[in-house]
């Protein structure tokens, strides 16, 4: 699933490319895709100019003069420009036709997991999708931060991934991150010193700042608008490298289970509490 840097990356594909384009019809060829929104909000947005696109957590947010576009890519879904006389296969729901560009904007889902919800643009912030996201983690303060986590008894790693607690991270980042800060996944979240804190906090934004950079993680279906890979993957720690050694102790990675959720880490450098 795109997690917050691949998320990023798609939104300024997006600015770059729709911005400021008025929008002549807006198709949906999967009904399930919608949530909460009828084919009269779609057809609602005929006329209206690209004004905005951002992310806030994992959901990729399009403005269009007073209502709002939110899709959520889940496990395989993508967006890529379609060019006139270009058939776009059975795995595209939902197209954006304009009106003074040639190429419409396509949303594609092969396990149709993905969806949209259309909305006035001042219920953005209300919407269920975006309401329970905590803070972002690299705009989080030290000291909420920390409260944060200190709240929490669960496990480092489902803690992480938890959007409660902060939006966008997911089991890429997070693995990476505790590896950073030298902490096991599956140490107790409100157990954590100061020290230890402060040093998951500058890892993991260091880790995000550095993926956005480098386009994101292609580890399975992520592509970027214009279609490309991410290059973070090349420069993963852990995760994924279950079996291969350790890139700062040479140790050999492991895979184990926390919550239901598969954790890489290395057991020299992150060594579990008794």
């Amino acid at each position: 699933m795109p997690e917050l840097p691949e998320v990023e990356t798609i939104a300024a594909g997006l600015r770059a490319g729709a911005l400021g384009l008025t929008i002549k019809a807006a198709v949906c060829r999967l009904p399930k895709l919608l949530r909460e929104t009828r084919p009269e909000d779609l057809a609602a947005l005929a006329g209206s100019r690209v004004s905005a696109v951002r992310r806030r957590g994992k959901v990729l947010i399009m403005e269009a003069e007073g209502r709002a576009l939110l899709f959520h890519l889940k496990m395989t879904g993508r967006f890529f420009w379609a060019g006139p006389g270009q058939t776009p296969d059975k795995h595209t729901h939902f197209i954006l036709a304009f009106a003074d560009a040639e190429e419409a904007l396509c949303f594609r889902d092969v396990r149709k997991f993905g969806f949209l919800r259309c909305l006035p643009c001042s219920e953005v912030e209300a919407a269920p999708e975006v309401v329970a996201l905590g803070p972002e983690p690299l705009e989080i303060s030290d000291t909420e931060f920390a409260a944060r986590l200190a709240a929490r008894k669960g496990r480092l790693k489902s803690v992480l991934l938890d959007q409660r607690v902060l939006a966008g991270v997911g089991n890429i980042y997070a693995d990476e991150a505790l590896h950073a800060a030298a902490l096991h996944p599956r140490t107790p979240a409100n157990r954590l010193s100061a020290e230890e804190l402060g040093r998951l906090r500058t890892a993991l934004r260091r880790i995000l700042k550095a993926a956005i950079a480098a386009g994101g993680s292609s580890v399975r279906d992520y592509r970027s608008v214009d279609g490309g890979i991410g290059d973070f993957q090349t420069r993963h720690k852990v995760y994924g490298r279950k079996g291969e050694a350790c890139r700062r102790c040479g140790g050999t990675i492991r895979r184990i289970v926390v919550g239901g959720r598969a954790a890489f880490y290395c057991p020299r450098c992150q060594r579990r509490r008794r």
